[in-house]
């Protein structure tokens, strides 16, 4: 019993040598038994390519027709205001023209010294023997009649005195020519009679 065991244990543990027969398969032929094909992952990855690009281009549409539409609200609205600019930028060209002219007086008005002001530095600094007989204001200028007491010489002396006085006078800077046209003796007095004119400077001129 134990030989007969033995021996069928013994040719079990015989390798077993296969048939040898010829190789006849064609493995290009032969069907592909994968589960999930090549083809699936190409076709996939072209399909989402195709489909991302689709949707760029469907938003970047729409973004340019959203932009399309506001620029038209845009134009209708600049053409219902056009009239409205118009007419607010003729009004502002009228108003510069009238601004102009407003400065235009202003500054002459500036440029006029006050007549009070006038008087009060004349009396301040008239000396003692000169009078002032009449002020006049003028246009272009300041027109003064004076009376001098003195001796002939000495009178004459003291008006082209006061003269320069006047002229170095930091309150007469709007001043820029004195003038004594005229210089006469009366008879009937004795005194010295004197005209003095001061120019009135030019406004500077904007650029």
């Amino acid at each position: 019993m134990l030989s007969l065991l033995k021996k069928k244990s013994d040719a079990s543990a015989e390798p077993a040598v296969p048939a040898w027969h010829p190789n006849f398969r064609n493995y290009e032929k032969l069907p592909d038994i994968k589960v999930v094909r090549t083809a699936f992952f190409v076709n996939g990855a072209a399909v989402s390519l195709a489909l991302a690009l689709g949707i760029n281009f469907g938003f970047q549409e729409w973004q340019l027709h959203v932009l399309h539409n506001q620029i038209v609200d845009w134009q209708r609205q600049i053409d219902h205001d056009q009239k409205e600019s118009n007419q607010a930028v003729a009004l502002f060209k009228k108003f510069q023209a009238e601004e102009v002219k407003i400065i235009e007086v202003e500054t002459f008005v500036r440029s006029k010294p006050v007549v009070s002001e006038l008087l009060f530095r004349l009396g301040q600094t008239l000396p003692a023997n000169i009078a002032i007989d009449s002020l006049d204001l003028r246009e272009n200028g300041l027109s003064l009649h004076l009376t001098v007491r003195g001796a002939p010489d000495t009178a004459a002396g003291y008006a082209h005195a006061y003269l320069e006085q006047l002229r170095a006078d930091k309150e007469f800077t709007r001043f820029d020519d004195f003038q004594m046209p005229n210089v006469v003796r009366n008879t009937t007095t004795g005194r010295l009679s004197v005209d003095v004119f001061m120019r009135l400077r030019a406004p500077a001129k904007k650029p």
